[in-house]
């Protein structure tokens, strides 16, 4: 089959893999119909290259028809139409019990010391292969999977694998008090569809970022936005001026460790991506360092008393912490990968034909697999408007 293989930093690949199997009696294989680019894949695009291997799959947003069940899958038939939630989770343990699928003890990568196995996602969630390709396998497959209906098209759902639940998990973890206000940096994909669900909850909202296409976008769904371009240093004061001079109930955090605005770790992250993946991983893994800036600033931005979720994600293992300010203001944070299944029967409601939040047209680009290569590229470089790449296996 076909499949986008990462090959080296900034160089991914449409190759000619094994087609899957059923490898155990609780798999599948579900064959791709659409499947998605995520900014977290930027980040084995750029950064975490010595966690990678030449040839592994990426990709960890799918949707698609299932082919073939193991003999102990019970609730999956071929030709039934599924969304893949990206983290592989058993649905039994004791983790999964309590709506941490992320943490789902069964799958745990624990020579890793990380949680649940992701699919495309490097040796730190264990190498499973992932769904940007023609055909997936898909472990434990009872319960990892999103049953959808025949019929919409697959922009109507395909975002419930990752978009939809982590931002809806930003603003759960939010806490925003009934009428509050939220400010949210970063309106990629998952901190514009987080601006969207807490305005359609009737927050304020404010939106925070760079580029003009994504202000744009978050504007046209009445989020109230600042061009952090054109205020500068003036950030804390234009949020607060916007929120009684306190600063706002809540931020989300939608940026994470290829921040702007931190030279110092952006250096060190460069020279650590090129060195040999033998030093370089124990590095990260010992002293790593993210870019912090959009952490810092939401700490200046938050009113005391008041919560950041972090849903951007971060690598670190030494970042620095101002450990004084986050205690004096009484911050609380609340972060993680989004438990995908713990939301997904809150959020298909909002699936309907009145598409609240503007799944439909939520995706910018819409090109064949084979295009993965210049795709990776756009996206990661911003270029034409690329907010959401959507990759089509059969085009």
């Amino acid at each position: 089959m076909k499949a986008v293989t990462w090959q080296g930093k900034r160089n991914v690949q449409v190759s000619d893999v094994a087609d899957p199997r059923i490898q155990e009696p609780g798999d599948a294989v579900v064959r791709v119909t659409s499947t998605a680019i995520c900014g977290s894949d930027l980040h084995l695009y750029e950064l975490l290259g010595p966690f990678m291997s030449a040839g592994d799959v990426l990709g960890h947003e799918a949707i698609g028809v299932v082919e073939e069940v193991g003999s102990e899958v019970t609730n999956l038939s071929k030709g039934d139409r599924v969304v893949v939630p990206f983290q592989i989770s058993c649905g039994g343990c004791v983790m999964c019990r309590q709506g941490l699928m992320t943490q789902c003890e069964t799958t745990q990568v624990r020579d890793q010391g990380c949680g649940a196995a992701l699919f495309g996602y490097s040796k730190l969630y264990g190498q499973v292969p992932g769904g940007q390709a023609e055909y997936l396998r898909v472990p434990y497959a009872d319960f990892t999977h999103i049953r959808v209906p025949d019929g919409p098209a697959d922009t109507r759902y395909l975002f419930l694998s990752d978009v939809l639940p982590t931002a809806w998990q930003a603003v759960e973890y939010a806490a925003v008090p009934d009428g509050g206000s939220v400010t949210v940096l970063g309106l990629g994909p998952i901190g514009e569809m987080a601006a969207r669900i807490a305005h359609h909850r009737g927050l304020r909202v404010i939106g925070v970022d760079l580029v003009a296409e994504r202000l744009d976008r978050a504007a046209a769904h009445g989020i109230d936005t600042i061009d952090l371009g054109a205020v500068g240093g003036g950030l804390v004061d234009a949020v607060r001026d916007r929120t009684d001079g306190r600063g706002s109930d809540a931020v989300i955090e939608a940026v994470g460790m290829e921040a702007h605005g931190s030279p110092v770790a952006a250096a060190a992250q460069r020279m650590v991506s090129y060195l040999p993946d033998a030093v370089a991983a124990p590095a990260m893994n010992t002293a790593g360092l993210d870019r912090l800036a959009a952490l810092h600033s939401a700490i200046d931005i938050v009113r005391r008393g008041g919560t950041i979720s972090i849903i951007g994600v971060y690598g670190g293992m030494a970042d620095p912490l101002p450990m004084r300010v986050l205690f004096d203001k009484q911050i609380q944070l609340r972060m993680g990968q989004a438990n995908v299944k713990r939301w997904s029967d809150d959020i298909l409601p909002l699936l309907g034909d009145s598409d609240p939040l503007g799944v439909d047209n939520f995706a910018t680009h819409h090109l064949p697999l084979s295009a993965a290569p210049e795709a990776y590229r756009m996206f990661q470089a911003k270029d034409d408007g690329a907010i959401k790449v959507v990759l089509d296996p059969a085009a």
